[in-house]
């Protein structure tokens, strides 16, 4: 029986009913959930086991990679940047990064990259994991990279290549790194614990990931195979054709200190449940005073560009600039949500109806792309108490 920890409000028990539920319907192995609501934290949980080798327990000082719910922070550091004025959404990216310009890409605009329009998916130049983690090999490929597609006439979801293309977005707009932007003009103004490049004196607190459990049947297979067989957009997509793979117990780079310390905007945020839902709530409202992004700069950020098809997931996405918007993928709190899920279960996202900031991290990932069904019982328990 794992112990459930944490604060919890009344009247809400039935969030930490249906959190303590996923440890008993599923493989959970060590989590966090938290919920704000009209800016006041009014569930705070943790539960299970931080690393399965050690027994390492999970405590209130655990951290978690989230992979793409990292999408999020850095869709928050560009519209920062459009309220301030420093750019526009329909500004076209070599208007900022001159070098992108090549290969045909000189009408994009900053609109079609936040919302996976711009076909840059992924790159053909042979790139390392290290090359990756040098963070300038694929900066530069990706300006050199023509599109898969005409920019603007699909959408297709770029998994790895939005957090560089954003990220030195915000470089060339401002000057920091996105990890730096994101540390001093998010993180610090609101005390969050999140990272975008993980200082290493705080690499003793993160869980380890474990791997997702094999398909267990053959339409899971099927669809598996579907969005990310070999050659397929997807494959490409996901693992930077191929140099992101790996992901066995003993073998996963995201478990490594250099995945941790390098900046990776699309997938390597390390963060907790709390902290998650402390930056969403101040999207909408104040939270001990700060309010991150004002309401019609949240309104512009979370609007649907883009719905339909996805040329690399298969399935139907929704998308706002930089944000997952609720669908049947990603379901959210309400129908006017927007936030980001990440890969294996963790998802953060704000509900500007009911006033909801929301986080969950996780170290056992599941896998599937129609919801993970810890986070939908955790948005059915949320419903029920608001």
């Amino acid at each position: 029986m794992v112990e459930i920890n944490g604060h919890v409000d009344d009247g809400f028990g039935a969030v930490a009913d249906a959190f303590k539920q996923n440890f008993e319907e599923f493989p959970e192995l060590g989590a966090g959930f938290a919920l704000y609501v009209d800016g006041v934290m009014t569930v705070d949980i943790f539960g299970g086991i931080a690393d399965k080798s050690s027994g390492r327990p999970w405590t209130d000082e655990t951290l978690q990679l989230v992979f793409s719910t990292t999408k999020g922070a850095a869709a928050i550091c560009v519209a920062k940047l459009v309220e301030r004025g420093a750019l526009a959404y329909d500004d076209t990216v070599a208007s900022h990064w001159p070098e992108f310009a090549a290969a045909g890409k000189e009408s994009v605009t900053v609109r079609q990259m936040m919302s996976h329009q711009a076909g840059l998916a992924w790159v053909d130049a042979p790139l390392t994991l290290d090359d990756l983690f040098a963070v300038d090999p694929i900066v530069a490929a990706l300006a050199a990279q023509a599109p898969a597609w005409e920019p603007g006439t699909a959408h297709g979801y770029h998994a790895n290549t939005y957090g560089w293309l954003a990220g030195e977005l915000v470089r060339r707009v401002d000057g920091r790194s996105v990890g730096r932007f994101f540390a001093e003009e998010v993180a610090a103004p609101l005390g969050l614990d999140f990272w975008i490049g993980l200082p290493e004196s705080e690499e003793h607190r993160v869980s380890t990931l474990a791997s997702m459990p094999p398909p267990a049947d053959a339409s899971e297979i099927e669809q598996m195979m579907a969005i990310m067989g070999p050659g397929t957009n997807g494959f490409k997509a996901l693992t930077m054709s191929g140099a992101v793979l790996g992901l066995d117990p003993d073998n996963n780079p995201f478990n490594s200190r250099s995945m941790h310390a390098t900046e990776w905007p699309a997938a390597n945020g390390i963060t907790n449940a709390r902290s998650l839902a402390r930056m969403y709530a101040s999207t909408i409202g104040e939270v001990d005073g700060v309010r991150i992004l004002g309401e019609d700069t949240m309104r512009a950020a979370s609007a649907e560009e883009r719905c339909g098809p996805d040329a690399c997931l298969v399935a139907e996405t929704r998308f706002g600039m930089g944000f997952m918007l609720e669908n049947e993928t990603v379901p959210l709190v309400g129908p006017n949500g927007f936030g980001h899920a990440g890969a294996g279960g963790s998802l953060g996202h704000a509900d500007p109806d009911s006033g909801v900031g929301y986080g969950y991290v996780m170290n056992q990932m599941l896998g599937g792309i129609a919801g993970d069904p810890r986070t939908i019982r955790l948005n059915e328990a949320v419903r029920s108490c608001l």
